[in-house]
């Protein structure tokens, strides 16, 4: 039992001996390492030896600072677009503060479809889950949260495109940056 569980953590499968998860190709090494350095930790997936745990170890302490500051810096360039496109709707429509609320609610509304709402969709076909379990799945990897209940990618009996785990990446690291905006305006109506 004890070589079964290992072979599954090594990405081994029951059907057929193979790795077809592709935990520790391109693709997938570059989710493990989103997944890091995000705090995410779905659990899934993990170094198993010394030299990895150690190298994960000084990737994250350089890592998570340095995302923090990507995060942020995505973050600032939506707000500037969003405040951009205001100051241009206040300029054609003479709207003052119409135009602000207007920008705000069509920047929570296409970050709503473009990160919680749409992608689901995709999990759907990709993953086999229903729109709700990838609803799901979308706020809680985006909260940070990561369970490790849904993870994408793992399925043996699913084939993969080899952009697919690049894509979910990237929609990470710009899904957070939306979301730490919506929380951070979320906290300036609160107080």
């Amino acid at each position: 039992l004890q070589g079964i569980i290992q072979a599954y953590k090594s990405g081994i499968t029951l059907q057929g001996n193979t790795t077809s998860l592709g935990r520790w190709d391109y693709s997938g090494s570059f989710f493990f390492s989103i997944s890091a350095i995000t705090t995410i930790g779905y659990g899934n997936l993990s170094p198993s030896t010394a030299a990895g745990r150690i190298f994960c170890i000084m990737f994250a302490l350089f890592g998570i600072p340095l995302n923090l500051v990507l995060l942020n810096e995505i973050g600032q360039l939506m707000l500037l677009g969003v405040q951009h496109c205001a100051c241009r709707l206040e300029e054609v429509f003479h709207w003052q503060n119409k135009a602000s609320f207007l920008m705000k609610t069509c920047a929570l509304a296409t970050g709503l479809l473009l990160f919680l709402l749409l992608p689901p969709l995709l999990f759907s076909d990709k993953e086999g889950w229903s729109y709700e379990e990838g609803f799901y799945y979308s706020f809680i990897t985006l909260s940070t949260i990561g369970f490790g209940d849904y993870v994408i990618g793992m399925n043996p009996d699913r084939t993969y495109p080899s952009w697919y785990k690049n894509v979910i990446s990237l929609w990470i690291l710009f899904g957070m940056a939306w979301l730490a905006l919506v929380i951070k305006f979320c906290i300036n109506l609160l107080e």
